[in-house]
């Protein structure tokens, strides 16, 4: 089903893309890292242009590279909140509490969302964010804090997300569509699921969970129902 009422405000998408160069904490040789660094980013932008992300879109605004740090991220959305509702993609490493940005080196956590929540307690219509959807290892240690900022519904992994592929092209593909916010976070989490257990289910031998499963499991918090198309 697509959904076609028109919100009250355009949309912009803030994407915080980097992804350091390295797979879940390993760091290979600096030529490696960056190589898997540029490729993963193309990819994802690949995909923003592949499911339409810049038609349902008024705006897309991408935080890369040296601009992956908790000030430019604040900047960006108030600056996008002036005049636009804006939905934020979190194509990043997390730790417990924090997103990883540009080389690794700057944790965007208590610093920066004590700064959100500052501004937004006091002027509410300066921040104006609606669904937060992350890739990030442990982003649900940071739902609450999104909805704390006005968001309608966010997103999480209990601990390391060891599925960013297929849950990402997945979720774009459901969300771009209209289709409600769990609804897309909750096929991009079984598809992955599908994918990967027959690959990890031999290292197991048990019939056990493998633990990249549980670990990798999306919530949802907020707003179950919100689409694209609500204001």
């Amino acid at each position: 089903m697509t959904y076609t009422a028109l919100p009250q405000k355009p949309l912009a998408l803030l994407v915080f893309l980097e992804s350091v160069g390295n797979i879940a904490h390993i760091r290979p040789p600096r030529w490696v890292m960056a190589t898997i660094d540029w490729l993963t980013e193309e990819y994802a932008k690949l995909l923003l242009r592949l499911y339409g992300a810049h038609r349902c879109y008024d705006r897309v605004y991408i935080l890369e590279d040296a601009d992956a740090t908790g000030p430019k991220l604040v900047a960006a959305l108030l600056e996008l909140s002036q005049t636009h509702i804006v939905d934020l993609l979190l194509l990043a490493h997390g730790r417990e509490g924090a997103l990883v940005g540009h080389c690794g080196e700057h944790l965007i956590g208590d610093e920066t969302f004590a700064q959100l929540q500052r501004i937004y307690e006091q002027s509410p219509q300066h921040l104006h964010l609606r669904a937060v959807y992350g890739v990030n290892c442990y982003g649900l240690s940071l739902a609450q804090r999104w909805l704390s900022l006005g968001a309608k519904a966010s997103n999480g992994a209990f601990g390391v997300n060891w599925f960013p592929e297929p849950s990402l092209s997945v979720f774009l593909r459901h969300w771009l569509r209209g289709e409600p916010y769990s609804v897309a976070v909750m096929r991009s989490n079984w598809t992955a699921d599908r994918w990967w257990r027959p690959i990890l289910s031999p290292w197991r031998g048990n019939g056990a969970e493998h633990p990249w499963v549980q670990s990798s499991r999306q919530v949802v918090v907020g707003v179950r129902d919100v689409t694209l198309y609500t204001p």
